[in-house]
Protein backbone atom coordinates (compact mmCIF):
# COMPACT_ATOMS: atom_id res chain seq x y z
CA UNK A 1 0.00 0.00 0.00
CA UNK A 2 1.39 3.21 -0.92
CA UNK A 3 2.22 5.50 1.81
CA UNK A 4 0.22 8.50 2.78
CA UNK A 5 2.23 11.55 3.99
CA UNK A 6 1.24 15.01 2.19
CA UNK A 7 -1.44 15.07 -0.63
CA UNK A 8 -1.53 18.44 -2.72
CA UNK A 9 -4.53 18.06 -5.66
CA UNK A 10 -7.04 19.70 -6.93
CA UNK A 11 -10.80 18.89 -4.75
CA UNK A 12 -13.62 18.31 -6.70
CA UNK A 13 -17.07 19.29 -4.57
CA UNK A 14 -19.75 16.44 -4.69
CA UNK A 15 -22.75 18.37 -2.31
CA UNK A 16 -24.75 15.54 -1.61
CA UNK A 17 -25.89 13.70 1.21
CA UNK A 18 -25.48 9.80 1.82
CA UNK A 19 -23.94 8.48 -1.57
CA UNK A 20 -23.72 5.23 -0.78
CA UNK A 21 -21.45 2.41 -2.15
CA UNK A 22 -23.62 1.78 -4.73
CA UNK A 23 -23.24 4.92 -6.10
CA UNK A 24 -19.78 4.82 -5.62
CA UNK A 25 -19.38 1.47 -7.95
CA UNK A 26 -22.80 -0.04 -8.91
CA UNK A 27 -23.43 -3.75 -8.06
CA UNK A 28 -22.54 -5.13 -11.49
CA UNK A 29 -18.85 -4.42 -11.28
CA UNK A 30 -18.46 -6.48 -8.28
CA UNK A 31 -17.58 -9.39 -10.39
CA UNK A 32 -13.82 -8.76 -10.30
CA UNK A 33 -11.69 -9.01 -7.38
CA UNK A 34 -8.71 -6.94 -8.91
CA UNK A 35 -8.37 -3.35 -7.63
CA UNK A 36 -7.36 -1.98 -10.52
CA UNK A 37 -9.57 -1.48 -13.62
CA UNK A 38 -12.46 0.07 -11.30
CA UNK A 39 -11.72 3.80 -11.75
CA UNK A 40 -13.79 4.52 -15.17
CA UNK A 41 -16.68 2.74 -13.75
CA UNK A 42 -16.49 5.47 -10.68
CA UNK A 43 -20.05 6.61 -10.19
CA UNK A 44 -20.52 5.43 -13.42
CA UNK A 45 -24.73 6.23 -12.69
CA UNK A 46 -24.23 10.07 -12.62
CA UNK A 47 -21.12 10.00 -14.93
CA UNK A 48 -22.33 8.30 -18.30
CA UNK A 49 -25.78 9.01 -19.97
CA UNK A 50 -27.94 5.74 -20.58
CA UNK A 51 -25.86 5.62 -24.43
CA UNK A 52 -22.99 5.62 -22.80
CA UNK A 53 -21.73 9.12 -23.00
CA UNK A 54 -20.19 11.30 -20.52
CA UNK A 55 -22.65 13.53 -18.95
CA UNK A 56 -20.93 16.68 -19.17
CA UNK A 57 -22.69 18.09 -16.05
CA UNK A 58 -21.40 15.77 -13.87
CA UNK A 59 -18.51 16.90 -11.31
CA UNK A 60 -15.57 14.91 -12.46
CA UNK A 61 -16.15 14.96 -16.10
CA UNK A 62 -16.02 18.79 -15.89
CA UNK A 63 -12.30 19.81 -17.05
CA UNK A 64 -11.23 21.33 -14.17
CA UNK A 65 -11.31 17.70 -12.29
CA UNK A 66 -11.12 15.47 -14.11
CA UNK A 67 -7.63 14.86 -11.91
CA UNK A 68 -9.09 15.04 -8.77
CA UNK A 69 -7.43 13.67 -5.94
CA UNK A 70 -9.67 15.03 -3.60
CA UNK A 71 -13.14 14.67 -2.93
CA UNK A 72 -15.47 17.00 -0.71
CA UNK A 73 -18.46 15.50 -0.09
CA UNK A 74 -21.37 15.77 2.36
CA UNK A 75 -22.83 14.09 4.95
CA UNK A 76 -22.64 10.02 5.30
CA UNK A 77 -20.40 9.36 2.82
CA UNK A 78 -19.97 5.46 2.16
CA UNK A 79 -23.48 4.18 3.60
CA UNK A 80 -25.08 1.03 2.22
CA UNK A 81 -23.48 -2.35 1.57
CA UNK A 82 -20.12 -2.90 2.68
CA UNK A 83 -18.01 -3.36 -1.03
CA UNK A 84 -14.64 -2.99 -0.34
CA UNK A 85 -14.87 -2.35 -4.43
CA UNK A 86 -16.09 1.56 -3.44
CA UNK A 87 -12.69 2.67 -1.94
CA UNK A 88 -10.69 0.51 -4.72
CA UNK A 89 -12.84 2.51 -7.33
CA UNK A 90 -12.24 5.90 -5.77
CA UNK A 91 -8.28 4.96 -5.51
CA UNK A 92 -7.92 3.79 -8.92
CA UNK A 93 -9.66 6.91 -10.93
CA UNK A 94 -6.82 8.65 -8.75
CA UNK A 95 -8.57 9.73 -5.38
CA UNK A 96 -6.54 9.59 -2.24
CA UNK A 97 -8.86 11.57 0.25
CA UNK A 98 -12.60 12.15 0.85
CA UNK A 99 -13.34 15.15 3.27
CA UNK A 100 -16.81 14.62 4.93
CA UNK A 101 -18.99 15.63 8.17
CA UNK A 102 -19.48 11.44 8.29
CA UNK A 103 -18.39 8.10 7.26
CA UNK A 104 -20.34 4.89 6.96
CA UNK A 105 -17.91 3.21 9.31
CA UNK A 106 -17.37 0.11 7.25
CA UNK A 107 -16.48 2.75 4.80
CA UNK A 108 -14.10 4.13 6.60
CA UNK A 109 -12.03 1.70 7.93
CA UNK A 110 -12.16 0.30 4.37
CA UNK A 111 -10.65 3.40 2.92
CA UNK A 112 -7.56 3.20 5.69
CA UNK A 113 -6.91 -0.15 4.39
CA UNK A 114 -6.29 0.50 0.94
CA UNK A 115 -4.51 4.21 1.47
CA UNK A 116 -7.37 6.24 1.14
CA UNK A 117 -7.93 8.78 4.23
CA UNK A 118 -10.80 9.88 5.13
CA UNK A 119 -11.37 13.19 7.46
CA UNK A 120 -14.11 14.28 9.67
CA UNK A 121 -14.37 18.20 9.92
CA UNK A 122 -17.44 19.74 10.98
CA UNK A 123 -20.17 21.29 9.05
CA UNK A 124 -19.35 24.64 9.54
CA UNK A 125 -15.44 23.51 8.14
CA UNK A 126 -17.12 21.32 5.42
CA UNK A 127 -18.60 24.66 4.07
CA UNK A 128 -15.51 26.10 3.85
CA UNK A 129 -14.14 23.55 2.30
CA UNK A 130 -16.81 22.96 -0.36
CA UNK A 131 -16.48 26.88 -0.95
CA UNK A 132 -12.84 26.10 -1.78
CA UNK A 133 -13.09 22.84 -3.88
CA UNK A 134 -16.25 24.90 -6.07
CA UNK A 135 -13.17 27.27 -7.84
CA UNK A 136 -12.54 24.83 -10.41
CA UNK A 137 -8.72 25.15 -11.98
CA UNK A 138 -8.03 27.08 -8.06
CA UNK A 139 -9.66 24.33 -5.99
CA UNK A 140 -6.44 23.14 -4.74
CA UNK A 141 -5.67 21.93 -1.84
CA UNK A 142 -3.06 20.51 0.41
CA UNK A 143 -3.61 17.79 2.67
CA UNK A 144 -0.80 17.39 5.79
CA UNK A 145 -1.05 13.83 7.51
CA UNK A 146 1.90 14.31 9.98
CA UNK A 147 0.03 18.10 10.94
CA UNK A 148 -3.66 16.97 10.63
CA UNK A 149 -4.28 19.82 8.69
CA UNK A 150 -5.96 20.89 4.99
CA UNK A 151 -5.01 24.24 3.76
CA UNK A 152 -7.15 25.91 1.27
CA UNK A 153 -6.14 27.39 -1.66
CA UNK A 154 -6.28 30.87 0.26
CA UNK A 155 -3.79 29.61 2.98
CA UNK A 156 -7.07 28.65 5.18
CA UNK A 157 -6.00 26.08 7.92
CA UNK A 158 -8.95 23.39 9.17
CA UNK A 159 -7.50 21.02 11.09
CA UNK A 160 -8.50 17.30 11.68
CA UNK A 161 -8.52 14.36 14.48
CA UNK A 162 -7.55 10.93 13.34
CA UNK A 163 -6.75 7.79 15.36
CA UNK A 164 -3.31 7.66 16.45
CA UNK A 165 -3.24 4.15 15.16
CA UNK A 166 -5.03 4.36 11.40
CA UNK A 167 -2.47 7.82 10.76
CA UNK A 168 0.45 5.22 11.76
CA UNK A 169 -0.40 2.67 9.32
CA UNK A 170 -1.35 5.61 6.57
CA UNK A 171 1.89 7.18 6.79
CA UNK A 172 3.91 4.23 6.54
CA UNK A 173 2.27 2.84 4.12
CA UNK A 174 0.64 -0.44 6.39
CA UNK A 175 -1.67 -2.29 5.39
CA UNK A 176 -3.01 -5.34 7.70
CA UNK A 177 -0.33 -7.61 5.59
CA UNK A 178 2.18 -5.19 5.95
CA UNK A 179 1.15 -5.03 9.94
CA UNK A 180 1.65 -8.39 10.30
CA UNK A 181 4.73 -8.69 8.44
CA UNK A 182 6.54 -6.13 10.96
CA UNK A 183 6.38 -9.17 13.05
CA UNK A 184 7.83 -10.70 11.25
CA UNK A 185 11.21 -11.60 12.99
CA UNK A 186 8.62 -12.63 16.13
CA UNK A 187 6.80 -14.78 13.84
CA UNK A 188 9.99 -16.93 12.45
CA UNK A 189 11.28 -17.13 16.13
CA UNK A 190 8.29 -18.83 16.92
CA UNK A 191 8.30 -20.94 13.79
CA UNK A 192 12.04 -22.19 14.81
CA UNK A 193 11.58 -22.66 18.38
CA UNK A 194 8.14 -25.08 17.50
CA UNK A 195 10.18 -27.00 15.24
CA UNK A 196 12.69 -27.65 17.89
CA UNK A 197 10.07 -28.26 20.51
CA UNK A 198 7.60 -30.65 18.51
CA UNK A 199 9.65 -31.70 15.55
CA UNK A 200 6.44 -33.80 15.35
CA UNK A 201 4.06 -31.07 14.74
Amino acid sequence: MDKFTTLTGVAAPMPVINVDTDMIIPANYLKTIKRTGLGTALFSRMRYNDDGTENPDFILNKPAYRKSQILVADDNFGCGSSREHAPWALLDFGIRCVISTSFADIFYQNCFKNGILPIAVSKEDLDKLMDDASRGANATMTVDLEAQEIQGPDGNVVTFDLDPFKKHCLLNGLDDIGLTMEKKKRIDGFEDKLVTEQPWA
